[in-house]
């Protein structure tokens, strides 16, 4: 019976399961499209979008409209002027004066204007087009988080799964051998401490049973969270093949590549490098527009306008009225800013120094993820044969033990012992399989190459899942 639930239990963590059992490309696409971080990513991609647009279009030509109606006061003179009627001579040194004390009046103009020449607008389109391009490296890095978080709990999930089935057969084991004690009892072939010892050990693993029982709901609920499947109904999962065979599938530890590639990889692929050092581009033209914001700019500019304004004045009832356009170029010329603009403009400079200094501490912290995520893939396969020689040991102790206990050689204790011992190596080996595929994912996303297809490849048991070398630069 027992061997029969091993072979079960092997069947299950190699993939057998049901028909309609959800694997980790299953979880995944769930994810994707329910879960607010792709809501963010998606948010993200559209607002670089935005940006792009803006800097196609910051040259467009301006339009602007204004009008004003009230009451207006309005009082003109002229001295030295030429003074005319038909049929008679100019008289010269003529004075004028007209005026409204109150009166409704009107005004209105439209402008049209184009910049031609503008080194502020021009750094201001370099940097829009930055800012697109950051904006689409943080989507991905937010997708990337998003696919890693999912990975992460699919893992636990199926790791949770797997102990919790391994302490129920502990539990079965410890029952039987706790009845069998109990029968010898009364039969007087056992003593009476060999029933309080099983009597213990079956209500230590009858806690242990329940605690992992909690542990795969809260492992379950936190999968449902980011997949949107309903906790109270929870999907059967099928371990990808990168958990239930990583030793065998990964071969050589040759097979990862020297870490020189996986470094070269980072270095240029990493997202979180890559985002990094798009900030510090964007900050650098953020400096560069600042410095030209005092520099001299070129606009074509077309003007109409009209004034009105009528009511009675100090010569009785008085109408005033003024139309006016002009079409042409106008040429600003900054000659002083008061300082402001310098100041401004050594801040930025500053705040592109932290940017710098942020990504040369970034490139450090990925390269020692890099080495230690390589290191732990390297002596993972050692370790996995280490634990698959050791649960070899453990379940040929475990045989010998109850042959032994059958002829009455061993204790009922020491059986519950051998059967513990059997199953936290099952354990053990289980747990580090799902450590190992985590630090494979995770290695890929370092490395700027954690895409879907990575997903499938961990799920489909017939691709080898030992992580390719990254394309050389």
């Amino acid at each position: 019976m027992r061997k029969l639930l091993l072979c079960a239990a092997a069947l299950l963590a190699c993939g057998v399961g049901p028909a309609q059992a959800a694997d980790l490309r299953d979880a995944w696409l769930a994810a994707r499209q329910q879960h607010p971080g792709m809501a963010a990513a998606a948010a993200e991609r559209a607002a670089g979008d935005a940006r792009r647009l803006q800097a196609e279009r910051i040259w467009n030509p301006t339009v602007a409209a204004q009008a004003s109606a009230g009451a207006m006061g309005s009082r003109t003179s002229a001295q030295g002027a030429a003074f005319s009627l038909p049929g008679s001579a100019p008289v010269a040194g003529v004075g004028f004066e007209t005026s409204v004390h109150s009166g409704p009046g009107t005004r209105w103009g439209v402008e049209a204007r184009m910049p031609l020449y503008s080194p502020e607008r021009s750094a201001q389109e370099r940097q829009l087009r930055l800012s697109a391009d950051l904006s689409e490296l943080q989507a991905a890095s937010l997708q990337q988080q998003l696919m890693l978080q999912t990975a992460e709990r699919y893992f636990a999930a199926v790791l949770a799964e797997q102990q919790h089935a391994l302490l129920v057969r502990q539990q079965q084991a410890t029952d039987r051998a706790l009845q069998e004690a109990r029968d010898r009892f009364t039969a007087g072939d056992t003593p009476i401490t060999d029933v309080r010892e099983a009597e213990a050990q079956a209500l230590a693993t009858a806690a242990q049973a329940e605690a992992a029982s909690v542990d795969l709901q809260i492992a379950r609920r936190a999968l449902a969270q980011t997949t949107g499947w309903d906790p109270a109904a929870p999907q059967t999962l099928r371990p990808p093949a990168a958990v239930s065979a990583l030793a065998e599938t990964m071969g050589a530890a040759s097979a990862l590549g020297p870490v020189t590639s996986w470094l070269d990889g980072a270095a240029h692929e990493n997202l979180q490098l890559r985002t990094q050092a798009q900030l510090v581009a964007v900050a650098a033209q953020e400096a560069a527009k600042a410095a030209q914001g005092a520099s001299t700019k070129v606009d074509l500019v077309g003007q109409a306008g009209a004034e009105h304004l009528s009511g009675s004045g100090r010569w009785g009832s008085a109408s005033n009225a003024a139309r006016q356009f002009m079409v042409g170029v106008q040429i600003q010329v900054p000659l002083y800013t008061g300082g402001q603009q310098d100041a401004r403009a050594q801040e930025l400079l500053r705040l592109q120094d932290k940017a710098q200094a942020n990504l040369d501490s970034a490139r450090l912290e990925v390269a020692q993820q890099v080495h230690a995520t390589w290191l732990q893939l390297q002596a993972g396969v050692a370790r996995a044969h280490a634990l698959e020689a050791a649960l070899k040991a453990a379940q040929a102790r475990l045989d010998a033990t109850q042959l032994g206990r059958q002829v009455g050689d061993r204790t009922t204790l020491e059986l519950l012992r051998a059967t513990n011992d059997a199953l936290q190596a099952e354990s053990q080996l289980l747990a580090h399989r799902a450590r190992m595929a985590q630090a494979r994912l995770q290695l890929l996303a370092l490395a700027g190459r954690l895409d879907e297809s990575a997903l499938q490849a961990a799920t489909d048991a017939g691709t080898p899942v030992s992580p390719s070398l990254p394309p050389s630069s």
